[in-house]
């Protein structure tokens, strides 16, 4: 076995094979960018070294400062992780010329894998079932879009690099292809320097079903049993299962048997995942699955495997990186009970899922189920990588029991300061389709609504419990000052003048008497009604009184409130500066969140329509398209394509037709 290991990643991955490498005997090395430089991962290692700014492309995807640090911290071997240059086969070559072992397969069945149009023609050559659809070599938009027409609609515009569900496209009509092309053209050559993509046909009622194999150096092939990944939003995995709901013995053999020959196909060697979508309109049946792509890498979801077998995945990983042979044969794999896995994220479902970067002001994870995380109180969610916070797995005799273990600890877990999708995900666990089985990839888009992933009206209760708790703070700090303390901390206000406690307009804590007080809520403007009376004081949003349901953290200035599983920050506002919302104003187009500017669709002086696109943003590996609010002239552009805004950052302003 190795002495030590540099873990060439960061957040839970890191955190997770760190753990099994101390377990190990070995020295863990950790590599983190300035943006990470009080991350739980730096600090759970034996050693850590910086390897550069925020921006991935000059830290964790910088093959020449990760091989740097392996030299001086004389590592002997490298895990990559997962994402970053976990499947890039250049770094796989490059680590084995520094006289370092990479933990994964060999860099030709990284290649092999790498582009999906090759590696279908790679199995059906094996035998392996693929889906009908175009993988040539062609790549002129007019062909494509024949090609999709012979297929039949509707059809999968994929990308031939890459994953994570990153440029692909469904296209129903005709008519809309075009579009899609460009728009997947644009999102794929941004995300993986490649512009080659595939024509597929879309499977009705889709289930993701992946398999999980394993290979050694002597030629031992196997796998360890199948995981269901069929709930996802854009493409992107939320919970993941095993066993497969409806999956038989029989089947899964079939389907671990096609497992075993692409892997067999490429000279495979360590962990790695073929995916298959399985026709599940009539259930999963033999002959009804088709090979997707494998992922030469571990797997997001990799947990629920080890759960149900009993076995540590990463181990294995260093075990067979090591030259050793497979600790088990297939005959002797197990699988007990049933597990699932769900990802919170830094995320608001109720906008769009858009990222929530911030600080997480307080976290409570649950203690009875695996839980898998990167991030503890008081870290930050960057707006640079994934915005994973954790990972929760729950175990039970049955699946019906699984789920109701994993809707459990989600109800304990709380998450503080970033919006996250943590009561999302609990309302999927008690969606009777869900726990019927009868799911499929789409099952998400089409009921947002039913599991709250929906805009709603702001919690005005909450806001005023926020008004209340700020102000009683603002009281404290007052009689403090009074008393020759510190000066007022965390109160909102610029000074003893600002504060409602000191205004001059007859307020007084004694008698009936009330006044307004400005307040942000999430941001935009608002105002509380404050009254005094015998009984104490009195604050009402809207005429709606303190909620007495909720749990109220303090964060400097603002005030969070969680009520019946919904984030409410409250701050008093300062009236004696502008605030950024009202110096706006209408017609300013602001970023949703920390992104890149991927492209500007008009410029000053261009006339717009009310809807129009006119930006596009990267944030978090997802695009989100800016719209006039209405339409009008451009009266100026604050940002040029290729920038990165903060979020409320100002990208253009917008004047009505009427004032042109």
């Amino acid at each position: 076995m190795f002495g030590s290991v540099l873990i060439a990643n960061r957040g839970e991955i890191a955190c997770r094979i760190a753990r099994t490498a101390k377990r190990l005997g070995m020295r863990t090395i950790a590599v983190y960018s300035t943006a990470d430089a009080r991350a739980l991962h730096r600090r759970l290692c034996d050693e850590a070294h910086c390897i550069g700014p925020a921006e991935p492309r000059e830290s964790y995807l910088s093959i020449e400062r990760l091989l740097e640090v392996a030299k001086t911290a004389g590592a002997e071997c490298v895990h990559p992780g997962y994402g970053f240059l976990s499947e890039n086969a250049d770094f796989a070559d490059a680590c084995a010329q520094a006289g370092l072992v990479f933990v994964g397969p060999p860099a030709a069945a990284i290649r092999a894998m790498g582009l999906k149009d090759r590696a279908k023609a790679l199995m059906e050559k094996a035998g392996v079932p693929i889906v009908p659809g175009y993988h040539g070599e062609r790549q002129d938009a007019k062909f494509l879009k024949e090609k999709a027409y012979e297929i039949g609609y509707p059809v999968l515009i994929k990308p031939a690099a890459g994953g994570g569900g990153r440029g692909l496209r469904r296209v129903d009509k005709h008519a809309d292809f075009e579009d899609a092309l460009a728009g997947a053209l644009r999102e794929v050559g941004t995300a993986f320097g490649s512009s080659r993509v595939l024509i597929e046909k879309y499977i009705p009622a889709p289930r993701h079903i992946e398999m999980q194999v394993f290979a050694d150096r002597h030629g031992q092939v196997i796998h360890l049993g199948e995981r269901d990944c069929s709930l996802q939003r854009r493409h992107q995995k939320v919970i993941e299962e095993a066993p497969a709901p409806g999956m038989t013995a029989d089947l899964r053999a079939q389907m671990g048997a096609a497992a075993v020959e692409a892997a067999k196909a490429v000279g495979y060697v360590g962990a790695g995942t073929v995916e298959f979508v399985a026709d599940g309109s009539k259930g999963l049946r033999a002959g009804a699955f088709w090979f997707i792509e494998m992922n030469t890498r571990l797997q997001v979801e990799h947990p629920v495997t080890e759960t149900v077998t009993g076995l540590d995945l990463v181990a294995w990983q260093f075990q067979v990186a090591a030259g050793e042979k497979l600790p088990l044969t297939q005959a002797r794999i197990r699988f007990d009970g049933h597990a699932i896995e769900a990802r919170v994220y830094a995320e608001d479902p109720e906008t769009g899922f858009l990222p929530s970067p911030g600080t997480i002001a307080a976290l409570e994870l649950p203690g009875d189920v695996r839980v898998d995380s990167g991030v503890e109180a008081g870290g930050e969610v960057t707006p640079f990588y994934d915005p994973m916070i954790a990972k929760l797995i729950a175990q039970g005799s049955t699946r019906e029991q699984a789920i109701d273990r994993l809707a459990a600890a989600l109800d304990r877990t709380l998450v503080v300061g970033v919006r996250s999708n943590v009561t999302f995900l609990g309302a999927l666990c008690r969606s009777e389709a869900f726990r019927q089985g009868r799911v499929d990839t789409g099952f998400i888009d089409r009921n947002l609504a039913a599991l709250g992933a929906v805009p709603h009206d702001r919690d005005r209760a909450a806001a005023a419990l926020g008004v209340a708790r700020l102000l009683a703070a603002a009281q404290t700090d007052e009689d403090s000052a009074a008393d020759g303390d510190a000066a007022p901390h965390g109160s909102g206000f610029a000074a003893d003048s600002d504060s409602p406690w000191a205004a001059r307009d007859g307020f007084q804590l004694g008698g009936s008497r009330s006044i307004t007080v400005p307040i942000l809520i999430d941001g935009e403007g608002a105002s509380a009604t404050v009254s005094f009376a015998g009984d104490g004081m009195h604050v009402a949003v809207d005429g709606a009184a303190t909620a007495d349901d909720a749990r109220v953290f303090e964060a400097g200035p603002d005030v969070y409130v969680l009520r019946q599983g919904r984030q409410t920050r409250v701050r008093l506002r300062d009236v004696s500066v502008a605030t950024p919302e009202a110096a706006a104003g209408d017609g300013v187009v602001k970023a949703p969140m920390h992104g890149k500017v991927l492209e500007l669709f008009v410029g000053a002086g261009d006339r717009v329509g009310a809807g129009e696109r006119v930006a596009v943003i990267e944030a978090m590996k997802m695009e989100h398209t800016l719209r006039a609010p209405y339409a009008g002239v451009v009266a100026a552009v604050a940002v040029a394509a290729g920038a990165q805004v903060v979020e409320g950052g100002k990208i253009m302003v917008i004047e009505p037709v009427e004032k042109g």
